[in-house]
């Protein structure tokens, strides 16, 4: 009788109806990778089948999963990472590794980048001056204030007007503010001290004898209202600088900074033509201290942290993992997967090399599954079902036909 063929049938249909309903349920599920039923036929003889054996039915063969690629959804979260492309983002779970396409993060109450379950996105870590080195870890942002950096060169790039005449030799310095007939043009910006307490530096220009000294200027340095530093300066003939290559500028900060602090002045890249005075860059590298405000992640995965004191730094970079077999890997729940022997060993790397995708900040990857292609083998499923239901039925005449011959 067929009573175990078509029940295998009924099986069947009940398993694939209920893989269609699971990726049903999760059609809005983040980082969610769809499966589908994968059936094979059943003979019941062990000796192999001959042109007259009659199948025993079917067999649920493999939960296929499906990780083809889903659509990307931008969110206001730069913590909210996509991968576009292949590969999963490793996690640390209580210790475990685990992989996941779910880029739904955030910061615990430690600075660590950890999913909803908790588990942390592991990456490579940076040192103090930000480059990216080897080792790969729990990714943590560091949220104290990072410490100030007392200013160490000065860039000055300006063009003092040849046509200038010369002026005043005397300085008189009142309130701090030198006069005007001792300078023919003047610059000012900001330096730190060790402490990250901001100075102004005043830089003034004058112009020496025009006649023994066509190409000589005086260069003053004036900070917080002090004198530190009077250098004369000279130009070639084609107006550009010629000597000194630096300027050494000390000076002694109050309230508990470093005494004295130095910094070089570079003034080489300026010049001296006829045309007005200009300042055309001007740059220093120190900076007061800062917290973190908020992170940037590009799409090698780079973490860049930004600090009230308008410093940005990098702070480590998102791996990713892929494997030989992604159908391979165990599901754990949670968009979750682990490895296992079927999938291979992972191939970790940074985004965008050895065939891994590339990272989306402000963005998730949606669930993959498609529900019209979802809707129409529910029908088939059911259809299935059916069709095996009635072979039960037809069945159950037979039987009842031979039971009753007389």
């Amino acid at each position: 009788m067929s009573f175990n063929t078509a029940l295998s049938g009924i099986q069947a249909a009940s398993a694939d109806l209920g893989i269609i309903g699971n990726n049903v349920a999760n059609s809005a599920t983040t980082g969610f990778k769809s499966s589908r039923a994968e059936f094979a036929d059943v003979y019941a003889s062990l000796l192999g089948a001959s042109d007259t054996t009659i199948g025993s039915g079917v067999r649920l063969q493999n939960a296929a999963q499906q990780f083809a690629q889903g659509n990307i959804t931008f969110t206001n979260n730069a913590l909210d990472l996509a991968i576009s492309g292949s590969g999963f983002f490793q996690l640390d779970s209580a210790g475990a590794t685990v992989y996941s396409r779910a880029g739904n993060f955030s910061l615990d109450r430690e600075g660590y980048v950890v999913n909803n379950d908790g588990a942390t996105l592991m990456a490579r870590s940076a040192d103090s001056s930000g480059a990216i080195t080897g080792a790969i870890g729990p990714l943590q942002l560091d949220t104290d204030y990072v410490a100030p950096n007392p200013t160490s060169a000065l860039n000055a790039n300006v063009n003092l007007d040849a046509r200038e005449p010369e002026t005043d030799s005397s300085w008189l310095l009142v309130g701090g503010v030198p006069d005007p007939a001792g300078y023919n043009s003047s610059t000012t910006t900001t330096v730190y001290d060790s402490l990250g307490n901001d100075h102004t530096v005043a830089v003034y220009f004058s112009k020496l004898d025009p006649l023994t000294n066509p190409n000589e200027w005086n260069v003053r340095t004036i900070i917080d209202g002090t004198l530190v530093d009077t250098t004369a300066v000279t130009f070639n003939t084609d107006g550009t600088y010629n000597a000194p290559a630096l300027i050494p500028i000390t000076f002694n900060p109050t309230g508990g900074a470093s005494v004295p602090q130095s910094f070089d002045m570079d003034l080489s890249t300026s010049t001296q033509y006829g045309s007005d005075f200009a300042v055309n860059s001007l740059s220093q590298d120190g900076y007061t201290s800062g917290q973190l405000l908020g992170v940037n992640i590009d799409k090698e995965g780079i973490i860049f942290a930004r600090y009230s004191n308008g410093q940005s730094q990098a702070r480590g970079q998102i791996v990713l993992a892929n494997f030989a077999n992604v159908q391979g890997l165990q599901p754990l729940g949670d968009t979750a997967w682990a490895e296992t022997f079927a999938s291979g060993a992972p191939v970790v790397s940074e985004p965008g090399t050895a065939g891994l995708g590339l990272i989306q900040s402000n963005a998730l990857e949606d669930s993959n599954v498609d529900l019209t292609d979802q809707l129409v083998r529910m029908i088939e499923a059911q259809r299935n079902f059916q069709a095996n239901a009635q072979t039960i039925q037809a069945e159950d005449a037979v039987t009842q036909t031979i039971i009753n011959l007389r």
